[in-house]
């Protein structure tokens, strides 16, 4: 089909198109800087709008956006289209959908497992099993909405693996010792205080504010989640549905945090409490533990520390699941190893019953 060149020096497309339902349609886009960019819009515009899988990957992907982007949360997005863009379309780009085959899929896996930056560092096998996990979605998507036949990418196999750094956590001793080394920056330590005694994640932390507290009930309400990303702050909900709590409050730390609001002018405020980024955190976190004399662990194990002293206190995995917000009880059983071993009691009440039988016998 032509394209035509308006009087500005732009150039534009005017056009029919026949759509998924067999409808003719006239369309018509303008303000392309070229005829090549002009041409190269309607044909993915057509490719698209035909509903089928004979078409280039690119054209199928803007499809798979148009569908799955108004159903996810933005932030979500975001991330899903960062992958998308830099490390599958530049591969599969002009293939064409149903022509991609499990031999297309495995190259591209090699390439990325194969890969390596200026300092000689690949991607982290978590990092691939996300970009090979959204590379199947899309194909998925293809099967159950476009009848593609069958899913490349699970025929091909997987590629990464799950997380692979061990969980490590501090005692309560190490804890203090550390939030005594940095007690010099009142932004840190509190923020430190809420993560280790509340066991929140660092975005659930990063969008608090003030009115989220309620101290005549001492409870902290945690209904939202921070991200930074593209350089624009997003507050989301949080990360699932169970997320939304109401964490109670020790007496000391609900001291602790009514003066800091008062001194931050956050009291019953809707402004964020905690504006430093994750970055500052991390830096604060090496020199709080180098300082304390403690092991570096991540901020993230912190949730975990807290945790673990929930456990050593006799508390049972349901009342922590709930305190931590996990979706799941099977989450917090991933930290059976943590519970003490209460076999030798088992078997001290087995005998108590044991010697009711033989009384009643």
């Amino acid at each position: 089909m032509p394209a035509y060149k308006n009087p500005n020096g732009t150039w534009y497309v005017s056009f029919y198109y026949r759509d998924m339902n067999g409808k003719n349609i006239k369309k018509k886009k303008t303000g392309f800087s070229t005829k090549k960019e002009a041409l190269k819009w309607e044909r993915n515009f057509i490719e698209t709008k035909s509903g089928n899988v004979n078409i280039s990957f690119k054209a199928f992907v803007d499809l798979y956006t148009q569908d799955v982007k108004p159903r996810i949360k933005h932030t979500t997005w975001l991330t899903k289209e960062r992958i998308i863009q830099l490390k599958i379309i530049p591969y599969f780009e002009e293939k064409i959908v149903s022509d991609i085959t499990a031999s297309d899929i495995v190259k591209w896996q090699n390439l990325m497992m194969n890969y390596r930056d200026n300092k000689g560092k690949g991607y982290a096998q978590t990092y691939l099993r996300t970009i090979n996990n959204q590379l199947s979605a899309i194909f998925n998507h293809a099967v159950r909405l476009y009848n593609l036949p069958e899913n490349p990418v699970r025929k091909a196999g997987s590629m990464g693996g799950e997380k692979t750094k061990e969980m490590q956590v501090w005692t309560k001793s190490e804890y203090l010792r550390f939030s005594q080394a940095i007690k010099d920056n009142p932004d840190s330590f509190y923020a430190f205080e809420i993560l280790y005694w509340c066991g929140i994640r660092i975005g659930e932390l990063q969008a608090l504010t003030g009115a989220d507290f309620d101290f005549e009930k001492k409870v902290l309400n945690i209904n939202k989640s921070y991200q930074r990303l593209e350089k624009k702050d997003f507050i989301t909900p949080p990360k699932t549905e169970k997320s939304n709590r109401m964490i109670a409050l020790p007496d000391f730390l609900c001291d602790e945090m009514k003066k800091y609001l008062r001194r931050k002018r956050r009291t019953n405020s809707k402004k964020r409490i905690f504006t430093m980024s994750r970055n500052f955190l991390h830096t604060e976190m090496s020199r709080g533990a180098q300082a304390a004399g403690v092991k570096r662990i991540r901020i993230h194990d912190l949730r975990h520390s807290h945790v673990s002293l929930l456990i050593s206190m006799g508390f049972t995995p349901v009342d922590i699941a709930n305190r931590m917000g996990h979706e799941s009880i099977d989450i917090t059983l991933h930290y059976a190893h943590m519970f003490p071993s209460r076999q030798f009691e088992m078997a001290d009440r087995l005998n108590t019953e044991f010697s009711k039988i033989e009384d009643n016998i």
